[in-house]
């Protein structure tokens, strides 16, 4: 009978010791979205078997891999996965980090569960972030509606005011430039909050970020907002042995905070891109990670770098390497997990990933190569997910540009009319 399980704060994170799979070892992964299946397909290359736990039938991962259907809190089901696979990653961080857990416990699972369990919280990412010596945004937690207030008056407006948990492509969110706006923020963002009484003097928000403590009791977060030059990326890998590499820096541009194009290389001094895989090397080792680590930045006009969010799996920005790198952050991430030597990340030629969302998918398969592509020596690679249903914003796939300079994939997709709506 199948039962769930959730947390995972009260569960100790106890890691295996390192194995080394070889091909021919059947890798299971929870979650069986478009991640999922581009890392099986990589992983099918180089002799790995996959399955896949997933919720939705016929999922992306699903369709070129077995797959059980399945909740993801579902515990026969994860302990279903762990029978079938010799080892268990995850490709995105909101499954049940309980059921990680209790497969770290059951089964080979070299990421562990820490990891998810503090990027699954805004506030644990951040104290995470500052205690491997890694630089955020000032920030202050939010409890309650006078909490929001003074944080506001010591942060300066504008901020940006965000759920701990959940939040994706700009959800979960809102920018607040006025004082009038903070009451309707907080209601529309905390709303089992609002009608409470307000904590005296600010409660337990007031005071610096770093020794806030108690954050499960905050349901938001207040970031000062940092005007940056451009946000950048960096992919971090790191196997159990210890072995750590990165890819290029992207430069991500995003429309209505949806990641709309990554340009590599990104256009920032080559000091800037070099501090920014640093950054993240030292992140991915700070935090004892396993896989892949992404690390979302600012750049500011003087060229400091703030982290903003992390996310421990392959990540959007990371897919130009599946065309324009010696090694994709897809083969790379099972490179990490089985413990096998971690693939060149050196960049064979710039390259422009842009997203292919529900409104374009149709005009993406039919123009992805065209006589325009051509005549700007530009090279488009389409990769489509095979989702069962097309929906406007909804990611649908990507087309990785390769070109000789960033400026004529870039004039490529401003002279294609998919991506004006």
């Amino acid at each position: 009978m199948s039962g769930g399980i959730s947390g995972g704060a009260d569960m100790p994170d106890r890691k295996a010791q390192p194995r080394t799979l070889r091909p021919g070892s059947t890798v299971g992964v929870l979650g069986g979205g478009q991640l999922g299946r581009m890392m099986a397909l990589a992983g099918s290359a180089m002799g790995y078997r996959f399955v896949a736990l997933d919720p939705a039938p016929d999922a992306p991962c699903g369709q070129v891999s077995p797959q059980i259907v399945a909740a993801y809190d579902d515990i026969d089901a994860a302990r279903e996965l762990a029978r079938r696979a010799d080892v268990i990653t995850y490709e995105f961080e909101n499954v049940d980090a309980g059921v990680a857990a209790l497969l770290a416990e059951e089964s080979y699972v070299p990421q562990g569960s820490a990891l998810l369990h503090t990027t699954q919280h805004r506030l644990r990412e951040k104290a995470a972030i500052e205690a491997a010596g890694v630089p955020v945004a000032p920030y202050r937690k939010v409890a309650s509606l006078a909490d929001l207030k003074t944080a506001a008056a010591e942060l300066g407006l504008p901020a940006v005011l965000k759920t701990v948990t959940g939040g994706y492509d700009g959800k979960g969110q809102a920018v607040l430039r006025r004082e009038d706006e903070l009451e309707d923020a907080f209601r529309r963002l905390a709303p089992e909050r609002a009608d409470s009484a307000a904590s005296p003097q600010g409660g337990p928000a007031a005071g610096d970020a770093g020794s806030q403590g108690a954050e499960e009791d905050a349901p938001l977060v207040l970031e000062k907002f940092v005007p940056f030059r451009c946000e950048i990326s960096v992919i971090a890998a790191r196997s159990p042995r210890g072995e750590v590499k990165s890819f290029p820096a992207a430069e991500n541009i995003h429309v209505n905070n949806i990641l709309h194009l990554s340009i590599v290389p990104a256009r920032v001094p080559e000091a800037i891109q070099r501090k920014a895989r640093e950054l993240a090397e030292k992140l991915i080792a700070g935090l004892d990670a396993v896989g892949l680590l992404a690390v979302e930045m600012f750049v500011t006009g003087d060229g400091e770098l703030f982290v903003n969010e992390l996310a421990p799996r392959p990540h959007n920005s990371g897919h130009y390497t599946m065309d324009a790198c010696a090694t994709s952050q897809f083969e790379q991430h099972v490179r990490a997990v089985c413990n096998l030597p971690l693939g060149d990340t050196e960049l064979l030629t710039p390259a422009v990933m842009v997203n292919v969302l529900g409104q374009h998918l149709e005009g993406a398969v039919g123009r992805f190569c065209d006589e325009e592509a051509n005549r700007l020596g530009v090279i488009p690679k389409l990769h489509i997910y095979s989702k069962t249903e097309s929906k406007t914003g909804r990611k649908m796939g990507h087309i990785n540009l390769l070109c000789k300079d960033t400026a004529d994939a870039l004039a490529w997709v401003e002279q294609t009319n998919l991506w004006r709506n």
